[in-house]
């Protein structure tokens, strides 16, 4: 055999061995495989394979994929210590629509790591049992993966979004979300998290947790009726909210209003509450934990429009007339 039949079959070989991890190897596997550093250098030469770091070739040209990415995070780090974890962990577990510019790997803290170019890598103070999902990439499983991911979240919104998306996507349940939060301590917006994974797995969210008239003491609005009830056209209507004299609906949604079919069922009440002459405002549970500030603005504006103030002149004149 030719020096160039072999250096082709020993391509051919390599990407054999590869393709489970889209198109990445280590080194140790290519030594497994009998590959020499002299013919790994001849192929990077050759255009063939990319050096992609110390321990990872690249045996395409090309970018490489999220899950390529996710070996390589974990192999340049020690794929015995490292897992590939938070929204990285999530969308290896099917997480759709959420992007990430790094690749996040949690390490025990005693273990030493060099930066990785790609990689973003958090210490923790201890694993939780059970806690690393081994077939496939490395990786933490989709409940612990959720809290780390919301505890290193830039913002409340990223942390509280990333949530929401892994229950509404099935990834864990919420029950499981709960669980997770109660085992992993991070070190960041502990408080917060908490509350928000209440929400998130309680969809009916109940309104005394939020204190949504509290709110309103503190911005001097008027104090609405909590869990009114209205006659519909289908029988009782029972609203979250409502400033009667006002003509003002506020309908606050568990996170599980967004999933499935109930935002049908939402919205043609809504519908048939301003076809009987109110106005409704949707406010989602998770969005009034990280700005309530924003959705009490538009309360109040709603409550000093035009519009309300008309209801409520016509709400008194009624009353006195009455």
């Amino acid at each position: 055999m030719t020096d160039r039949e072999s250096g082709i079959a020993l391509h051919h070989l390599v990407l054999d061995a590869a393709e489970d991890t889209d198109h990445v190897i280590n080194r140790a596997r290519l030594r497994e495989l009998g590959v020499t550093r002299k013919q790994i250098a001849a192929q990077i030469a050759a255009g063939r394979w990319l050096r992609e770091g110390t321990q990872t070739i690249a045996v395409r040209t090309g970018d490489l994929s999220h899950r390529a990415q996710c070996w390589r995070a974990v192999w340049e780090l020690g794929s015995e210590v490292a897992l590939v974890d938070g929204a990285d962990a999530l969308k290896l577990a099917g997480l759709k629509g959420w992007d990430e510019e790094v690749v996040h790997v949690s390490l025990l803290h005693r273990h030493t790591a060099n930066r990785r170019s790609g990689v973003k890598v958090h210490k923790v103070i201890r694993r939780v049992e059970g806690e690393a999902a081994r077939a496939g990439v490395p990786r933490t499983r989709p409940a612990i993966a959720a809290i780390r991911a919301a505890h290193w979240a830039s913002t409340d919104t990223a942390a509280a979004t990333i949530l929401a998306m892994t229950v509404q996507q099935r990834l864990v349940t919420g029950p499981q979300l709960i669980e997770a939060e109660r085992t992993v301590k991070g070190r960041t917006r502990r408080a917060f998290l908490k509350r928000i994974v209440a929400d998130i797995a309680d969809g009916a969210q109940s309104l005394h947790e939020l204190d949504f008239a509290a709110a309103c003491r503190e911005r001097g609005l008027p104090e609405p009726t909590r869990q009114a009830v209205k006659q519909g056209p289908q029988g009782r209507v029972y609203l979250d909210v409502y400033f009667e004299e006002y003509g003002l609906v506020v309908e606050i949604d568990g996170a599980g209003h967004l999933w499935a079919l109930a935002g049908v069922s939402d919205a043609l009440r809504a519908n048939q509450l301003v076809i009987d002459g109110d106005r409704v405002l949707r406010i989602n549970v998770v969005g009034l934990r990280v700005d309530l500030d924003a959705h009490m603005d538009q309360v109040a504006a709603a409550l000093a429009s035009d519009w309300a103030q008309a209801n409520l002149a016509r709400h008194a004149a009624a009353h006195a007339a009455a």
